[in-house]
């Protein structure tokens, strides 16, 4: 791994092989390490991460790779947030580092706080994007925006069978999400379609894999609640989200910010879902400011 930028495929130990990607690659691996956690199960990839991140490669080796069961990854479960937990712990072994900072963005995030209870000795650092902590909650929270919301038209039937993992085939999610792709973007009186930027969270080749959202939405989500164990991680953590975010609402990171000790709370006021990409120049001060001042 001696190139600045490297694109690997890691096997782990069950035998599946992740897509990874490490930017910034020094070959004395002596840069910090960075590992940024997708969003969008089934859906979303490595760039992602990489569009929000790479421009920290100069400073610290960012890992991203494509989680299993989304992008060039093997689609071969468990998808579960242990085994997604413990690819995460293969790769860190697997860069040679004892400690990292670790990022995750919506669904990201909400392996990224489990990883933080588990294995908060490992971390430098947390950061947190447009993310919840109660997975009974939250996935119900979107769904009443999505369907009280003036800027989609969608089926409802679908949106329900997307929000509750019960998705009929891989048509059937990639139809659920394309009809609510506007409410993830600042709404047009913030800032005006023209101006706008793509969301990272759908940025690179977009696969739609029906039975990862499905088991992350039908059987982690209803068992996913970390509110009473927040305060427990100790790591200095940065929780940023957008003011106009209709499926992570601000509401969700405060409460996140609230309960970490070490907690540092950024609204990005002309945001959606996607602060890297709405405001990518106030992300990238924010973040480099954070980074700079607590780890």
């Amino acid at each position: 791994m001696a190139d600045n930028k490297t694109t690997s495929t890691v096997t782990m130990d069950d035998g599946v092989r992740l897509n990874v990607k490490i930017l910034g690659q020094d070959s004395a691996g002596s840069k910090p390490l960075l590992i940024s956690l997708h969003g969008a199960p089934g859906l979303s990839t490595l760039a992602e991460p990489e569009a929000s991140f790479g421009y920290l490669a100069n400073l610290y080796r960012v890992l991203v790779f494509d989680a299993r069961g989304s992008g060039a990854s093997d689609k071969i479960g468990p998808f579960t947030h242990d085994r997604w937990i413990e690819d995460i712990e293969i790769l860190r072994k697997w860069a040679g580092a004892e400690t990292f900072i670790l990022a995750g963005a919506s669904y990201g995030g909400f392996i990224a706080l489990d990883y933080a209870i588990k294995h908060g000795d490992r971390l430098q650092g947390l950061i947190l994007r447009d993310t919840w902590a109660n997975g009974k909650v939250g996935p119900m929270n979107a769904l009443a925006n999505i369907l009280t919301s003036n800027r989609v038209k969608v089926d409802v039937a679908r949106q329900v069978r997307l929000w509750s993992g019960t998705s009929l085939n891989d048509q059937d999610h990639a139809e659920g999400v394309q009809e609510i792709l506007p409410i993830f973007t600042p709404p047009p009186e913030i800032v005006p379609p023209k101006e706008q930027n793509e969301s990272t969270e759908f940025q690179g080749s977009v696969e739609f894999y029906s039975a990862t959202q499905n088991a992350a939405f039908s059987e982690n989500m209803p068992r996913f609640d970390v509110r009473h164990r927040l305060k427990e991680i100790k790591t200095p953590t940065l929780v940023i989200v957008g003011r106009h975010d209709y499926i992570a609402p601000v509401a969700c990171s405060e409460e996140i910010a609230n309960a970490i000790p070490n907690a540092r709370l950024e609204i990005f006021e002309l945001s959606g879902h996607s602060p890297p990409s709405d405001e990518p120049e106030k992300f990238e001060r924010i973040l480099s400011s954070f980074l700079k001042s607590e780890i």
